[in-house]
């Protein structure tokens, strides 16, 4: 038998279980992401004159977090197919 075969039969992933995985992992970004927005939410309640900043700064920390989401959406196709 080659080798990838060997592998291909090592690893039987449920796409059920795979599912429920990629579900608790998309709690974490979830969670941040709402905890971004609400700490520029409070930042511009207390000093309107910094929202540019912490709007720049949410962008980024938001496209970081939701790379996490992508890439575990990623590996449950990948563990799915």
């Amino acid at each position: 038998m080659s080798n990838l075969l060997l592998a291909q039969q090592a690893v039987d992933t449920n796409p059920g279980l795979a599912l429920i995985g990629y579900g608790l992992g998309a709690i974490g970004p979830g969670v941040g992401v709402g905890l971004i927005w609400a700490a520029v939410i409070n930042g511009t309640a207390r000093q309107p004159e910094a929202q540019g900043k912490l709007m720049n700064i949410a962008w980024t920390t938001f496209v970081l977090v939701e790379v996490l989401a992508l890439i575990g959406l990623v590996l449950f196709f990948i563990a799915s197919a």
